[in-house]
């Protein structure tokens, strides 16, 4: 008789993350189950149109081991206005998720977080680590540091076991935002002037941050019941450096050129890149340290990731 594998349910399924996620856990031996917004025509689909307080979860636990939530309002236009949106979908959403998954008896939940819950910007101060005192930026980190802070105290009073991950940029076949603004610009050979900054930034291939989901839910682990993890690529490199890199891997040239880091700051202010200092100039730094205590090693290097990136996006 075969031994039943031990089921999933990994909400985004069908996002950027969640293509990369999935066929990593379904290879690893878990049966996924996917929540997905609209049908699809796929067996291992269930249906959630929306994510929230109200969301009915009974049918999509039945029989569930473990839960990846990767499913999150990211970024809205006009997001001042957008309060209520985020507070529905990445707070009360994912903590009404949790509890149902706690009470259908799942053994772990797993919460992608952001590493926006420390700000945009370790400047002038040491890596990131999990116990520093928060200081989110945006409705977006606001956000999910509110969502952390819920699961905190559900893990108090519940078997199940929670971990959050807080990743940096996760760039990858399928990857939007500023990778994929980086990649068009290098590919379409245009001038960039970054290479004046010199900061230290963390980036994580999405191959890295699949498998140490994979390794959080395919190893018991003693700890307590909610644990908080800082991930990303081993490499942490200067903006102009990771342009480079992408270049190369392009097998295009990167045509950096220098501008003085304030004047850069004020341009990209007036382009409307109000966060650009932050998110470009300014140094985010990680310690990767209580990661690879658990017995995880990022699966790929930086320049592997950027190949695999772009020779998926060329297939």
């Amino acid at each position: 008789m075969n031994e039943r594998k031990p089921v999933v349910l990994v909400t985004g399924a069908s996002g950027f993350v969640g293509g990369h996620v999935v066929p990593a856990l379904a290879g690893a031996g878990w049966s996924v189950r996917r929540a997905v917004r609209g049908p699809e025509g796929m067996d291992d689909e269930v249906v959630i149109e929306t994510i929230g307080p109200e969301t009915d979860w009974q049918a999509a636990l039945q029989g569930v081991d473990a839960v990846v939530h990767l499913a999150a309002r990211v970024h809205h236009k006009h997001e001042e206005h957008a309060v209520q949106l985020y507070r529905n979908v990445n707070i009360a959403g994912t903590l009404h998720l949790a509890r149902s998954a706690a009470m259908a008896g799942v053994s772990q939940f797993i919460f992608i977080s952001t590493v926006l819950v420390h700000g945009r910007s370790n400047e002038g101060r040491a890596p990131f680590s999990e116990d520093d005192i928060l200081t989110p930026r945006g409705l977006y980190g606001m956000s999910k540091a509110a969502a952390e802070a819920g699961l905190k105290t559900l893990a108090r009073d519940s078997a199940m076991k929670i971990s959050v991950i807080r990743p940096p940029l996760v760039y990858g076949a399928g990857a939007k935002g500023n990778f994929a603004l980086l990649t068009r610009a290098v590919n379409l050979g245009l001038p960039l002037p970054f290479a004046a900054i010199r900061n230290h930034r963390a980036f994580l291939a999405v191959q890295n941050l699949s498998s140490f989901i994979l390794r959080r839910l395919s190893h018991p682990y003693p700890e307590s019941n909610f644990e908080i993890f800082l991930v990303a690529d081993r490499e942490q490199v200067s903006t102009p450096e990771f342009i480079e890199r992408l270049a190369k891997a392009s097998g295009k040239s990167s045509r950096l050129f220098g501008m003085p880091p304030d004047l850069l700051s004020t341009l990209l202010s007036v382009m409307g890149r109000h966060d650009a200092h932050d998110s470009l100039i300014g140094s985010l730094e990680l310690n990767l340290a209580k990661a690879i205590a658990t017995g995880w090693q990022p699966q790929v290097t930086l320049d592997e990731g950027l190949r695999l990136a772009l020779s998926a996006q060329d297939a």
